[in-house]
């Protein structure tokens, strides 16, 4: 079995459940610890492994994260990664708590592209609406977008008035 073959398996059989609470957004999610222990019984039986490397990779308006997970069996691998700007104006948080915070958004969102995981709403949990692209999250998809950022990830995080879509 090639290394493609065996991320199928795994992006077909794999299910990791939103088993952490936000209180504070009334919101059900998985962590990247979460994604991690649920590949467990796949790495030894498809003799692969997974990391997850980060990089500073600008630090212009704002410290921007690349998290790259990697599956490999050895001989081959395959990479997807995530961009995450550090809220330096983040309130309450002391400077490691905030790169610690951006840390453990982009490995989830780096696991989540390589294991294909629909990041949706679970049905039993209800719907969660997206917030509205505005603001300073308005001026992190720019820079997003700016560092090489997906417009889809935006979309699938934001609810994005016609008139700002413009703007990106």
């Amino acid at each position: 079995m090639n290394i493609n073959e065996k991320l199928a398996t795994i992006q077909t059989k794999f299910k990791s459940k939103k088993s952490r609470f936000n209180s504070f957004g009334k919101y059900y999610f998985r962590s990247a610890e979460d994604i991690l222990e649920a590949t467990k019984p796949y790495l030894l039986d498809l003799g692969v492994s997974v990391t997850i490397n980060e990089e500073l990779i600008a630090n212009e308006e704002f410290p921007i994260m690349q998290s790259t997970a990697t599956i490999t069996d050895g001989k081959d691998s395959i990479q997807a990664t995530a961009l995450v700007g550090v809220d330096l104006q983040q309130k309450g948080m002391q400077m490691p708590q905030k790169f610690g915070s951006a840390s453990s958004y982009g490995k989830k969102y780096a696991l989540g592209n390589l294991f294909l995981i629909d990041d949706t709403q679970d049905a039993d949990h209800g719907k969660a609406a997206k917030p509205k692209l505005e603001g300073q999250a308005l001026t992190k998809a720019k820079a997003f977008l700016k560092a090489g950022g997906s417009l889809d990830a935006i979309k699938n995080k934001y609810e994005i008035p016609a008139a700002t879509l413009k703007t990106l």
